[in-house]
């Protein structure tokens, strides 16, 4: 598994976790046999160390869910269903469940963050190429013009000054590239940095739409794993609650959760607030009438899923040609702002 020394373990990581648990709790090995075993075989310092805890902990309480808990770094989602998992006597399911439920966040994850990132590397170089040609190959020009008896004019003019002035602030725009690098870490790895970056994203039409649909599908997600566990529409709307980021899916979460508390159909409350759509609103109450709803929520879950891969698919073949066309036309407008009045000067020796 290769755990992060005491630090809260990632999604593929509580993937990994919770599949071998499955495993070796359905061949009827009891956890604190299997967490033995687990120790056994680890290999990273960080993993044997969090078994290690987390044996220590069963040995003296027995309790599954209290071990985890103790070790400070399971989500509180997973921790949860642990609990009842426990309670219900089902613990070998939820695991099971989790594993699949956490193997789909990381794929999520990775999917936009690969998304993320060609774009970022794309404008990164084209910010590179830029300033190759305003600080280092403008002035080659500027030379040849002043051999030739002329001076760069226009727009040429411009963006040779641009380029000494970079050259001659050349700390200044170091420390601001520092400080936007930083911003950068702060906004990827905070958890406060992740809602501001959330947050302005929710302004955009395109981003928002995502950031929709991403949380309905953890939600949908959420509640097959929660309702398959045996729990009520509410206890399932309460804990599948903690797993929403979006602002203005959470509210309208809220509002749903308020409705079924007094009494409200869940299908009905889900149509309402508008958490899910016509036809997968359709297709929970069919699934809630039949007694199959936890297996109506993971199809919808699935087709989200499929939606969002579609979507960042579409925005990255967007992205790609509209960055190369970006940087095309502006190291064009500087070659042919040089170019054009170099061959006018030729032309006339």
């Amino acid at each position: 598994m290769g755990y992060k020394k005491l630090t809260p373990l990632s999604n593929k990581e509580a993937a990994s976790f919770c599949s071998q648990m499955a495993m070796i709790l359905k061949s009827g090995i009891s956890s604190i046999e299997g967490i033995s075993i687990m120790l056994e075989d680890a290999k990273d310092p960080g993993e044997k160390e969090l078994l290690g805890k987390i044996h220590e902990s069963l040995m003296e309480t027995g309790i599954f869910y209290e071990a985890l808990h103790d070790t400070k770094v399971f989500p509180s989602y997973l921790l949860q269903m642990v609990q009842i998992g426990e309670q219900t006597g089902r613990l070998d399911e939820v695991m099971q469940s989790l594993a699949d439920y956490y193997e789909k966040e990381a794929n999520l994850a990775q999917t936009i963050k690969n998304a993320v990132t060609y774009p970022l590397i794309m404008i990164v170089m084209m910010i590179l190429v830029i300033l190759v040609l305003i600080t280092k190959v403008m002035p080659v020009f500027n030379q040849v013009f002043q051999q030739l008896g002329s001076e760069m004019s226009g727009v040429s003019g411009v963006i040779l000054a641009i380029g000494e002035f970079i050259n001659s602030n050349a700390i200044v725009f170091i420390a601001i590239l520092v400080v936007f690098v930083v911003l950068a870490v702060f906004l990827v790895k905070s958890s406060a940095g992740q809602k501001f970056f959330r947050s302005v994203l929710d302004k955009f039409n395109g981003t928002r739409a995502l950031s929709e649909r991403i949380a309905a599908y953890r939600f949908s997600s959420g509640m097959a794993l929660t309702l398959s566990s045996g729990l009520t529409p509410e206890e399932c709307l309460n804990l599948t609650a903690g797993l929403i980021e979006q602002d203005g899916f959470q509210n309208k979460l809220d509002k749903c959760r308020k409705e079924v508390s007094e009494g409200e159909d869940l299908c009905d409350s889900l149509l309402q607030n508008g958490i899910f759509s016509g036809v997968y609103a359709r297709m929970a109450a069919i699934g809630s009438r039949t007694g199959f709803l936890d297996e109506v929520m993971r199809q919808i879950a699935g087709q989200y899923e499929d939606d969002i891969d579609g979507r960042i698919a579409g925005i990255i073949a967007t992205i790609e040609p509209t960055l190369v066309i970006v940087l095309s036309v502006i190291v064009g407008i500087i070659l042919l702002s040089v170019m054009l009045p170099l061959m006018s000067i030729m032309s006339g020796l």
